[in-house]
């Protein structure tokens, strides 16, 4: 790993890898949980208004932690939280694993939600440490990392958990080894980084926004608004990635593995439009790109419940890219607007979304129970209008950031 010191122009482009490597594993890990969804249903006879608490659990952990966890590392840097917060995933894991009752899982998405706490936080500085002026590509490369672990989960329960059960999920151990090593060298550099600003004295990297000035009462305003497209977008996908595989199953009849290649389409797609849409943010701006996510894919999202099967793969190829475009970009934005604060708004961003994706799935684990799988992907249909909020949001230059 390189030893060379950022500055503030000059991209550390194996750092911003290597986080990304290391976001990838953390996030492949989170995403076995959904990914045993249809194993717990049929191996342990859980109703969906449990696995929907599965994911309030896990979810809501890391959710409330991430501000918390950013708003601490703003004050004290934390470098080795980022190899602790794996470890405890590790733990996750294997008590997932050898987990046999409804409690012991709970337990182990306790610990999982703990470690993505940490990680996420403290991660998005070292992508922001690294970027130099390049901080859309390191945020769309820390993101892509994530969301391709998430991609991975519906593979994973196709050609693993559906043949060898919940105990498949210990493969998973071996790539958590992995990242654990990659974050003691990530620490280390992370460590060279702050020692550097001490002796030479430096002032702490502030971010530049792209932003004009604005008021507290503006600033907050805007943050609400990307509280409440976070909310949509984070609760609609929750809904394609969890649970309409039981749709896909229900309603076209199609196998585990098949309904859950579609799933891995959709969210394979996620992390093109994530990669694409922190450096398109760059050239045309942050809200653009948003406002390109809301507006492209909503009749997409309308019309996703009843399209005939040849269909959906095309529909979830074009809602994946364009929803997810804003993944990254929502981060940078936040940032933007209290650019003191890098780890206080990467962990309330990505803990929000965290936590939407809780109350999500238990909402639509009850409405699933209680009025049908079919009704309820209509009714979840109806969600991106909200993102409409979007254009309410205060408008950004487009310029090269010093």
């Amino acid at each position: 790993m390189s030893e060379k010191q950022a500055t503030q122009n000059n991209p550390i482009y194996p750092i911003m890898i290597a986080i990304g490597v290391a976001h990838l594993i953390n996030d492949t890990m989170q995403s076995v949980v959904p990914a045993m969804f249809p194993i717990f249903e049929r191996d342990l006879g859980l109703s969906f208004t449990q696995l929907g608490v599965i994911t309030f659990v896990l979810n809501m952990v890391s959710s409330a932690l991430q501000p918390v966890i950013g708003f601490v590392s703003d004050k004290k840097p934390m470098p080795y939280a980022l190899p602790i917060g794996m470890m405890s995933a590790f733990v996750g894991i294997l008590m997932l694993v050898l987990s046999g009752q409804y409690w012991m899982i709970i337990i182990a998405v306790v610990f999982l939600g703990f470690g993505s706490a940490i990680f996420h936080p403290e991660g998005s500085r070292v992508s922001f440490m690294a970027a130099g002026n390049k901080r859309g590509l390191s945020q769309s490369i820390y993101q892509v990392g994530g969301n391709s672990g998430q991609a991975l989960a519906p593979l994973i329960s196709a050609f693993v958990l559906d043949s060898l059960g919940q105990h498949g999920a210990a493969i998973v151990l071996l790539l958590a080894a992995i990242g654990i090593a990659i974050l003691l060298k990530i620490s280390r550099w992370y460590i060279r980084q702050l020692e550097a600003e001490r002796t030479s004295q430096k002032k702490k990297k502030i971010l530049i926004s792209s932003l004009p000035p604005l008021t507290k009462k503006q600033v907050s305003f805007a943050i609400i608004l990307l509280l409440i497209i976070i909310f949509a977008r984070s609760f609609y996908t929750t809904n394609i990635t969890s649970f309409y595989v039981f749709y896909l199953m229900d309603h076209y009849g199609l196998t585990l593995q098949f309904g859950q290649v579609l799933i891995f389409i959709f969210m394979a797609f996620g992390v093109v439009g994530t990669f694409f849409g922190g450096s398109l943010s760059d050239r045309i701006g942050r809200k653009n790109v948003i406002l390109l996510s809301v507006v492209v894919p909503m009749p997409f999202c309308l019309i996703l419940p009843y399209m005939p099967l040849w269909l959906v793969p095309v529909v979830l190829i074009i809602i994946g890219t364009l929803i997810m475009i804003s993944f990254s970009v929502t981060v940078i934005y936040a940032q933007e607007l209290v650019p003191t604060k890098i780890g206080t708004m990467a962990g309330l961003t990505t803990g929000f979304a965290f936590g939407m994706g809780a109350i999500g799935g238990v909402i639509i684990g009850f409405l699933l129970d209680n009025i049908g799988i079919d009704t309820t992907m209509k009714i979840i249909s109806f969600l991106p209008l909200i993102l409409i909020v979007a254009f309410l949001l205060p408008k950004d230059k487009v310029e090269k950031l010093a």
